[in-house]
């Protein structure tokens, strides 16, 4: 299982959403991203309905469609656990996060 950790910023967008995004973001999250990012140790890849790609202009950093609008950064941070990746959650919301991603 990896490990993550969530920007301040990605915390209070999250509190922003309504509680059916906030539960569209966790079914996501742990029915597609998380499988699909262990299966990359494996030489898999995101599938293609997450619709992961690199942000611009913000190097390292990648966004998650997670919904219609819905969109969230993040990146990967320093391993905690020796062989597991760590996420760094960084912002959440509609298309307009990207503008400070």
């Amino acid at each position: 299982m990896p490990t993550y950790e969530a920007t301040p910023r990605f915390t209070t967008d999250l509190n922003r959403l309504t509680p059916q995004q906030r539960h569209r973001f966790q079914h996501v999250v742990a029915r597609a991203f998380v499988p699909d990012l262990r299966g990359l140790r494996h030489g898999g890849t995101f599938r293609t309905g997450l619709r992961i790609k690199r942000v611009q202009c913000a190097r390292g950093v990648y966004e998650l469609t997670w919904d219609g609008n819905g969109r969230a950064t993040w990146q990967y941070g320093k391993a905690i656990l020796p062989g597991t990746q760590h996420i760094i959650w960084r912002r959440i919301g509609t298309h307009d996060i990207l503008t400070g991603p």
